[in-house]
């Protein structure tokens, strides 16, 4: 008799484990299989260290200051936060659709008084009719046959994935943007420093050129050039301060704290640079990016609704069952006779709902949009790792050429002042030399800022940063 039970187990653990979901094939990314090649990826390709995903942020930043500053905004940072707690919901939502594969077991009890007339009465008096019971059962269970309530359950764990995978990018984009803010801090300080050495400069020189115009040796064009700028080099510094201070609440915002002076760093110079990542690795690697992973999530779960809509096409059955005790009176309500019992399964079919068909080629449709939307995903990834290899292949020539510019602009000021001086030439090629040399100083300022940012850009578009 056991023997016989067998295969009934069986077939029922079979039907009860089926989907009809479409088997999922993850569809091929659509960009090359290497990085771009070309003049300006020639430098990076030989840039050695190791991939980005292994490395853990607290090992890619060098900087101790900056190490602590991260560390208090993945702690503090309110959009992290919701990021965390959004993947609880996720995995709330995934336990009680799980939960509907099990009955739902539950104890009733109830009582009822009525009086019946005597025209409604079996017996033809008017009475009292009571009724106790207490039933044990099942209530409007859907035995999953054709795996509706699994290919459901499928969707919510792949959601709960998928906004897990949103964390950890959350996670690498905060870590990213503390490094850039903590960057604007230190590159606006500089040029803070740079304007203020500037309007002293300015200052000085309008005051030989002031003291020149007295004695008759400069011109009132001479006087009123030098006098504009002093004013310009004034500005600066007043525009400076505002971007130091704009910048440092950016800070504040993204740490979800006031950071320490004692934290912040005066300048460029100040900030170690992090580790050298490897970009030599294929495009592959892109499919293991966080937001990556989670856009193929998404597609998962687009391809289990399919399933859910498909079984819907076939019936549903459902049962309803208890066992309890009822009696007229509530002393005799655990007496001998009183049990009582209910089975009641039930079967629809779907015979004509246009809703059902529509749903179904809603769900494909959806699917189609989570497979271009996983697709844009890798390629926008590949064009941000590229995007971060061409600044790293011609960085260095940048701001080795710019410290040229600025040590020649240097030069071209101190001979034309010294020219000035001796009467030899006019004002005009002084306050030239002073634009250029402050021109220059300041894109030299930018590329250094460039420089270290790339660094930060190349290891959160390969994916690091999520540890």
């Amino acid at each position: 008799m056991k023997k016989r039970f067998i295969p009934i187990w069986a077939t029922a653990a079979l039907i009860l484990g089926c989907t009809m979901a479409p088997q999922y094939e993850r569809p091929a990314a659509p960009v090359a299989a290497d990085w771009p090649a070309g003049p300006a990826y020639d430098k990076a390709r030989t840039v050695s260290g190791e991939p980005a995903a292994e490395i853990p942020w607290r090992e890619f930043i060098t900087d101790d200051r900056l190490r602590k500053v991260i560390e208090s905004a993945l702690e503090n940072n309110r959009d992290l936060r919701i990021a965390a707690f959004n993947v609880e919901r996720a995995r709330a939502i995934y336990g009680i659709q799980r939960a509907e594969l099990l009955p739902t077991v539950s104890v009733s009890g109830s009582g009822s008084k009525q009086r019946v007339p005597a025209d409604l009465s079996s017996s033809g008096e008017a009475g009292t009719q009571e009724r106790y019971s207490v039933d044990l059962g099942i209530a409007s269970w859907e035995i999953d046959f054709f795996g509706r309530i699994r290919s459901l359950s499928d969707r919510a764990i792949e959601e709960y994935l998928a906004t897990e995978e949103a964390r950890r990018s959350a996670q690498i984009m905060l870590v990213s943007e503390v490094y850039r803010s903590y960057l604007a801090v230190a590159a606006d300080r500089a040029n803070l420093a740079l304007a203020q050495t500037t309007l002293e400069t300015q200052q000085e020189t309008h005051f030989i050129v002031k003291r020149r115009f007295e004695v008759g040796i400069a011109t009132e064009l001479d006087l009123r050039r030098s006098q504009a700028q002093v004013e310009t080099a004034r500005r600066d510094v007043s525009l400076y301060t505002q971007f130091v201070a704009q910048d440092r609440n950016a800070l504040n915002l993204l740490v979800g704290a006031s950071v320490p002076e004692s934290l912040l760093p005066p300048d460029l110079n100040a900030v170690a640079l992090p580790r050298a990542v490897s970009p030599r690795l294929p495009s592959e690697v892109l499919l293991a990016r966080p937001d990556i992973l989670g856009a193929e999530h998404r597609l998962k779960g687009a391809n289990a609704n399919i399933g859910a809509a498909r079984a819907s096409l076939f019936p549903r059955i459902s049962l309803t069952t208890s066992l309890g005790t009822a009696s007229a009176e509530l002393s005799g309500l655990f007496g001998s006779g009183s049990d009582t019992w209910l089975f009641a399964p039930q079967a629809v079919m779907p015979i004509f709902d246009a809703r059902l068909w529509s749903a179904l080629r809603a769900t494909k449709a959806e699917r189609q949009v989570a497979v271009a939307q996983y697709e844009r995903a890798i390629q926008t990834a590949f064009r941000e790792v590229a995007d971060a290899l061409a600044v790293l292949g011609t960085v260095e020539d940048n701001v080795s050429a710019q410290e040229l510019v600025v040590e020649a602009n240097q030069q071209t000021y101190r001979l034309s002042t010294k020219r000035y001086e001796k009467g030899l030439d006019s004002y005009l090629s002084v306050l030239d030399a002073q634009r250029s040399l402050y021109l220059a100083q300041r894109v030299l300022v930018a590329l250094n800022l460039q420089k270290q940012v790339n660094r930060m850009q190349l290891y959160a578009a390969l994916g690091g940063g999520a540890m």
